[in-house]
């Protein structure tokens, strides 16, 4: 019987059809239904598809379907536009017991694991062209055929002559009887570069397949940042944001430990001249501050954004600390945290000069990290210093906040010095010093033996020893004391302070004797190294 055109198709306004409407509606119900409503209705009939998936292409694929007697020739090219159109035109069940197109493109899918390598990427940009919610497990099943391509391909290549390595990628050539295409196509071109058509949302997807097979986050970052890196030139403002965000998303589900810090900061300088989401933005900074131990202080050095008077970025400094100090349940190390306590020193000495930088963001990083944190404050109190010669404007209660950030028991002999004679900080200050200075060299000699007790020190009333050569230290501390106007309150500091001289000249002559009986004892070869750790530090 001759097929006549007595049905109009118009696909998504792209092309219109002229069909046979009783060969079309064999295979499709949803056409059947729908003539079903309308009677017998004679005479040229029109429908309108406004989402036809896959549009005119998708539509011709069902139609040779239709009118090859039920049969298709559906391959990895096609089977996507096949599947979504016999979804979308209910081609699932036969009017009259013929065949149907969704049966067949579902048992061509069951044979995705023996396509090559090529015919993956093919029906994978398919599925990304054309996507649409009914083709989600189609869209899944590549994805997740490519995934365990790349973890076959890597099992497949155990040792460094079997592949070769590049900065981003890896190229595989692996002798593996269970799939020739990865033989071919690995050696051909890195993965890379053969997925570099995804969009960030099907990346996205690949990712979280990538997650679930266990492949190695260290080269899912690198192919991240490779993607990254290949699609910014091209992208618009708006395309480099959807980007950016990815691939921060997907680093934030990554095992924290196979990330570096190097490349959390690489992302950061990027996002700086783009608007990403907050949430985007939060989940960057995070990481970054889960990794700050291992920052280094031009990572720091970040340009404030605009508006902003700083040099710096303090606030963001600020937000980084916070992070780092709340690292999930677990509490930072005592060795993170010295390190992260001598680099924000070292940034704390190097925006001190900056003359717009206010002192309460200033006094908010000196106070950011626990005391306990730092081992010497002599950085910070040299951070302070230039701070203060900088801002010579502040008040005197202004300098008081910063100042009493300062442990004056962590402070060494030369920085108490310097500050008893610093101008810029607080008389109060120079006291504090000196009583700390005193508090030391009094526990000191207590555990030193031989000292001579402190109310039989021999000096005169001016603190200076009848004997002996005095000590540098104490003389400058001593004479420290009489130029300070001290109240009455703190004469009896100045007592102790004056005191201190002889003390420090006798455990001189301790160490001095000690020095001597050491040599004697390596001469007549007895065992010295043993009594040499014995030593108190200040005779070596």
């Amino acid at each position: 019987m001759e097929a006549c055109c007595n049905l109009e198709v118009d696909v998504n306004g792209e092309e219109t059809f002229m069909v046979d409407k009783r060969i079309i509606t064999q295979y499709s119900n949803k056409l059947a239904k729908l003539f079903g409503k309308s009677g017998d209705a004679t005479g040229k009939l029109k429908v309108i598809f406004h989402d036809f998936p896959g549009g005119a292409e998708g539509f011709e694929l069902m139609l040779r379907f239709c009118y090859n007697n039920g049969t298709a020739d559906i391959s990895p090219s096609n089977l996507l536009l096949s599947h979504c159109a016999a979804e979308y035109m209910e081609m699932n069940e036969s009017v009259a017991g013929v065949s149907n197109l969704l049966k067949q493109t579902e048992k061509s899918l069951q044979e995705i694991n023996y396509w090559s390598w090529s015919e993956l990427l093919i029906a994978l940009k398919q599925c990304q062209d054309s996507i649409d919610a009914d083709c989600s497990v189609m869209l899944e099943r590549c994805l997740d055929t490519v995934v365990g391509r790349l973890v076959l391909a890597s099992e497949a290549s155990p040792s460094p002559s079997t592949c070769s390595t590049d900065s981003f990628g890896v190229r595989y050539s692996c002798d593996s009887k269970s799939t020739e295409s990865i033989k071919t196509s690995f050696s051909r071109s890195t993965w890379f570069d053969d997925l570099l058509f995804l969009n960030p949302l099907l990346v996205a997807m690949l990712v979280k397949s990538m997650f679930s097979h266990k492949l190695d986050h260290v080269v899912i970052s690198k192919f991240l940042l490779y993607y990254q890196k290949a699609k910014l030139f091209t992208a618009s403002a708006e395309e480099k944001c959807e980007i950016i965000e990815m691939v921060i998303d997907m680093h934030y589900y990554m095992d924290q430990s196979s990330i570096s810090c190097k490349t959390l900061f690489g992302i950061l300088r990027v996002t700086l001249s783009l608007s990403i989401s907050k949430s985007s933005r939060n989940k960057l900074e995070n990481m970054i501050g889960s990794h700050l131990d291992q920052a280094t202080l031009d990572n720091l050095l970040i340009p404030s954004p605009n508006g902003i008077s700083y040099l710096y970025d303090v606030n963001l400094v600020l937000r980084f600390l916070k992070a780092f100090l709340r690292q999930g349940n677990s509490l930072p190390t005592p060795i993170q945290m010295r390190k992260v306590a001598r680099l924000i020193d070292l940034y704390l000495a190097e925006i001190a000069p900056d003359p717009c930088l206010k002192a309460s963001k200033f006094l908010a990083l000196v106070t950011a990290l626990p005391d306990s944190a730092r081992d010497s404050y002599d950085e910070l109190y040299h951070a302070m210093d230039m701070y203060l010669e900088v801002h010579s404007q502040l008040s005197q209660e202004e300098r008081v906040k910063i100042c009493c950030s300062l442990n004056y028991e962590k402070l060494s002999s030369q920085a108490c010095l310097h500050l008893s004679q610093n101008t810029k900080f607080p008389s109060k200050s120079a006291v504090q010093a000196l009583s700390s200075q005193q508090s030391k060299l009094k526990n000191l000699l207590q555990v030193t033996p031989g000292s001579t007790p402190y109310n039989d020190s021999p000096c005169n009333s001016k603190g200076v020893a009848q004997k002996g050569k005095k000590d540098k230290t104490s003389e400058q501390l001593v004479l420290y004391a009489d130029n300070h106007d001290l109240s009455a309150d703190n004469e009896k500091l100045r007592a102790h302070l004056q005191g201190m001289q002889w003390r420090v000249m006798e455990l001189e002559k301790i160490c001095r004797k000690m020095q001597v009986q050491m040599t004697k004892m390596t001469k007549s070869k007895v065992s010295g190294n043993s009594y040499a750790k014995s030593l108190p530090k200040l005779c070596s």
